[in-house]
Protein backbone atom coordinates (compact mmCIF):
# COMPACT_ATOMS: atom_id res chain seq x y z
CA UNK A 1 0.00 0.00 0.00
CA UNK A 2 1.81 3.55 -1.33
CA UNK A 3 1.39 6.38 1.39
CA UNK A 4 -1.06 8.14 -1.18
CA UNK A 5 -3.70 5.23 -1.33
CA UNK A 6 -3.68 5.13 2.86
CA UNK A 7 -4.32 8.77 2.62
CA UNK A 8 -7.43 8.84 1.02
CA UNK A 9 -10.30 6.83 2.67
CA UNK A 10 -13.48 5.61 0.31
CA UNK A 11 -17.04 6.80 2.20
CA UNK A 12 -19.79 4.47 0.72
CA UNK A 13 -22.79 5.85 1.14
CA UNK A 14 -25.33 3.68 1.82
CA UNK A 15 -28.08 4.23 4.15
CA UNK A 16 -31.04 4.97 1.63
CA UNK A 17 -34.55 3.49 2.43
CA UNK A 18 -35.46 2.71 -1.07
CA UNK A 19 -38.75 4.52 -0.65
CA UNK A 20 -39.43 4.26 -4.44
CA UNK A 21 -38.27 0.82 -4.34
CA UNK A 22 -41.49 -0.02 -1.91
CA UNK A 23 -38.95 0.37 1.05
CA UNK A 24 -36.71 -2.14 -0.09
CA UNK A 25 -32.76 -0.61 1.51
CA UNK A 26 -30.54 0.23 -1.44
CA UNK A 27 -27.50 -1.26 0.73
CA UNK A 28 -29.21 -4.71 0.41
CA UNK A 29 -30.46 -5.22 -3.37
CA UNK A 30 -29.09 -8.20 -5.31
CA UNK A 31 -26.80 -7.48 -7.25
CA UNK A 32 -24.50 -10.25 -8.76
CA UNK A 33 -25.45 -12.90 -6.48
CA UNK A 34 -24.43 -10.26 -3.41
CA UNK A 35 -26.01 -7.49 -1.76
CA UNK A 36 -25.06 -3.93 -3.50
CA UNK A 37 -23.19 -2.64 -0.61
CA UNK A 38 -20.67 -5.12 -1.21
CA UNK A 39 -20.43 -4.78 -4.92
CA UNK A 40 -19.44 -0.83 -3.95
CA UNK A 41 -17.20 -1.49 -1.45
CA UNK A 42 -15.32 -4.14 -4.04
CA UNK A 43 -15.59 -1.54 -6.46
CA UNK A 44 -13.78 1.30 -3.83
CA UNK A 45 -10.84 -0.77 -3.17
CA UNK A 46 -10.40 -2.30 -6.93
CA UNK A 47 -10.40 1.57 -7.99
CA UNK A 48 -7.43 2.16 -5.42
CA UNK A 49 -9.48 2.86 -1.94
CA UNK A 50 -7.98 -0.10 0.50
CA UNK A 51 -9.49 2.12 3.61
CA UNK A 52 -13.46 1.57 3.39
CA UNK A 53 -15.67 3.82 5.88
CA UNK A 54 -19.45 2.40 5.14
CA UNK A 55 -22.52 4.45 5.97
CA UNK A 56 -25.16 2.62 7.03
CA UNK A 57 -28.70 3.76 8.04
CA UNK A 58 -32.45 1.92 6.79
CA UNK A 59 -32.69 -1.22 8.53
CA UNK A 60 -28.28 -1.04 9.52
CA UNK A 61 -28.72 -4.10 11.47
CA UNK A 62 -29.72 -6.57 8.66
CA UNK A 63 -27.00 -4.75 6.53
CA UNK A 64 -24.58 -5.77 8.94
CA UNK A 65 -25.81 -9.89 9.64
CA UNK A 66 -26.32 -10.04 5.55
CA UNK A 67 -23.74 -8.01 3.60
CA UNK A 68 -19.89 -9.18 4.09
CA UNK A 69 -17.80 -5.98 4.74
CA UNK A 70 -14.16 -7.20 5.98
CA UNK A 71 -12.24 -4.76 7.56
CA UNK A 72 -14.78 -1.73 6.32
CA UNK A 73 -15.47 0.75 9.31
CA UNK A 74 -18.90 0.58 9.36
CA UNK A 75 -20.67 4.01 10.38
CA UNK A 76 -24.55 4.60 11.79
CA UNK A 77 -26.90 7.38 10.29
CA UNK A 78 -30.07 6.98 13.11
CA UNK A 79 -31.22 10.30 11.04
CA UNK A 80 -30.88 8.53 7.82
CA UNK A 81 -34.35 9.66 6.47
CA UNK A 82 -33.75 13.12 6.57
CA UNK A 83 -31.45 12.77 3.75
CA UNK A 84 -27.69 12.25 2.23
CA UNK A 85 -26.46 15.42 3.83
CA UNK A 86 -26.70 13.83 7.26
CA UNK A 87 -25.01 10.56 5.75
CA UNK A 88 -22.28 12.62 4.07
CA UNK A 89 -21.55 14.74 7.62
CA UNK A 90 -21.51 10.94 9.22
CA UNK A 91 -18.62 9.64 7.03
CA UNK A 92 -16.85 12.81 7.25
CA UNK A 93 -16.99 12.64 11.11
CA UNK A 94 -15.77 9.39 10.93
CA UNK A 95 -12.30 10.38 9.67
CA UNK A 96 -11.53 12.25 12.56
CA UNK A 97 -8.10 10.71 13.96
CA UNK A 98 -7.75 8.69 10.58
CA UNK A 99 -4.50 10.77 9.14
CA UNK A 100 -6.70 11.08 6.34
CA UNK A 101 -5.99 13.63 3.82
CA UNK A 102 -9.15 12.98 1.46
CA UNK A 103 -12.53 11.23 1.04
CA UNK A 104 -13.55 10.02 -2.05
CA UNK A 105 -17.37 9.77 -1.85
CA UNK A 106 -19.50 6.75 -3.88
CA UNK A 107 -23.59 6.02 -3.64
CA UNK A 108 -24.11 2.40 -3.44
CA UNK A 109 -27.09 2.99 -5.93
CA UNK A 110 -24.66 4.13 -8.65
CA UNK A 111 -23.65 0.05 -10.20
CA UNK A 112 -23.01 1.33 -13.36
CA UNK A 113 -19.69 3.11 -11.80
CA UNK A 114 -16.48 0.89 -11.62
CA UNK A 115 -13.27 0.69 -10.51
CA UNK A 116 -11.81 2.79 -13.81
CA UNK A 117 -13.76 5.63 -12.57
CA UNK A 118 -12.94 5.42 -8.98
CA UNK A 119 -9.24 5.37 -10.37
CA UNK A 120 -9.35 8.28 -12.11
CA UNK A 121 -10.73 10.84 -9.57
CA UNK A 122 -8.51 9.33 -7.44
CA UNK A 123 -5.44 10.23 -9.33
CA UNK A 124 -6.71 13.86 -9.34
CA UNK A 125 -5.22 13.86 -5.36
CA UNK A 126 -2.62 16.35 -5.23
CA UNK A 127 -2.94 17.17 -1.16
CA UNK A 128 -5.50 18.33 1.15
CA UNK A 129 -6.83 21.32 -0.80
CA UNK A 130 -7.97 19.12 -3.47
CA UNK A 131 -11.22 18.96 -4.89
CA UNK A 132 -11.96 16.61 -7.83
CA UNK A 133 -15.42 15.28 -9.74
CA UNK A 134 -16.33 12.57 -11.79
CA UNK A 135 -18.16 14.17 -14.99
CA UNK A 136 -20.22 12.22 -17.33
CA UNK A 137 -20.28 14.66 -20.99
CA UNK A 138 -18.82 17.15 -18.94
CA UNK A 139 -21.61 16.98 -15.97
CA UNK A 140 -20.90 16.63 -12.87
CA UNK A 141 -21.46 13.21 -11.09
CA UNK A 142 -19.94 10.84 -8.54
CA UNK A 143 -17.66 9.71 -7.37
CA UNK A 144 -16.50 12.95 -5.23
CA UNK A 145 -13.02 13.41 -4.12
CA UNK A 146 -12.75 15.90 -0.88
CA UNK A 147 -9.62 16.79 0.47
CA UNK A 148 -9.67 17.14 3.79
CA UNK A 149 -9.55 21.07 3.86
CA UNK A 150 -13.10 21.35 2.47
CA UNK A 151 -14.06 18.67 4.82
CA UNK A 152 -16.03 21.21 7.73
CA UNK A 153 -17.07 23.28 4.66
CA UNK A 154 -18.94 20.23 3.07
CA UNK A 155 -20.00 19.14 6.26
CA UNK A 156 -21.99 22.50 7.10
CA UNK A 157 -23.59 22.97 3.80
CA UNK A 158 -24.43 19.26 3.49
CA UNK A 159 -28.59 19.48 4.70
CA UNK A 160 -31.64 17.47 3.67
CA UNK A 161 -30.67 15.45 0.64
CA UNK A 162 -27.98 17.94 -1.08
CA UNK A 163 -25.52 16.08 0.02
CA UNK A 164 -22.08 18.43 -1.34
CA UNK A 165 -24.40 19.70 -4.12
CA UNK A 166 -24.53 23.00 -2.73
CA UNK A 167 -20.33 23.38 -1.32
CA UNK A 168 -19.70 22.21 -5.24
CA UNK A 169 -21.88 24.70 -7.12
CA UNK A 170 -20.25 27.64 -4.58
CA UNK A 171 -16.67 26.14 -5.71
CA UNK A 172 -16.91 24.96 -9.24
CA UNK A 173 -13.94 27.08 -10.00
CA UNK A 174 -11.56 24.78 -7.44
CA UNK A 175 -13.25 21.30 -8.78
CA UNK A 176 -11.64 19.69 -11.17
CA UNK A 177 -13.53 17.50 -13.28
CA UNK A 178 -12.48 14.42 -14.54
CA UNK A 179 -13.99 12.63 -17.58
CA UNK A 180 -15.53 9.07 -17.09
CA UNK A 181 -18.13 8.76 -19.73
CA UNK A 182 -16.14 6.48 -21.47
CA UNK A 183 -15.69 3.87 -18.60
CA UNK A 184 -18.67 4.59 -16.95
CA UNK A 185 -22.23 5.25 -16.38
CA UNK A 186 -24.01 7.51 -13.65
CA UNK A 187 -27.03 5.69 -13.68
CA UNK A 188 -28.60 5.22 -10.28
CA UNK A 189 -31.03 2.78 -8.57
CA UNK A 190 -34.19 4.94 -7.61
CA UNK A 191 -36.76 3.07 -8.68
CA UNK A 192 -38.47 -0.21 -10.04
CA UNK A 193 -37.50 0.31 -13.59
CA UNK A 194 -34.06 0.98 -12.69
CA UNK A 195 -34.18 -2.37 -11.13
CA UNK A 196 -33.30 -3.61 -14.98
CA UNK A 197 -29.82 -2.40 -14.14
CA UNK A 198 -29.04 -5.10 -11.82
CA UNK A 199 -27.75 -8.13 -12.89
Amino acid sequence: MTDDEDRIVGILLAAGGGRRLGGRPKALLPHRGRPLVEHAVGVLRAGGCPRVHVVLGARADEVRARAALPGCVLVGNPAWERGMGGSLRAGLDSLAGTGARAALVLLVDQPGIGPEAVSRVLGAYESPASLASAAYDGVRGHPVLFGAAHWPGVAAAATGDRGARAYLGEHADRVVLVECGDVAEAYDIDTEADLAHLE
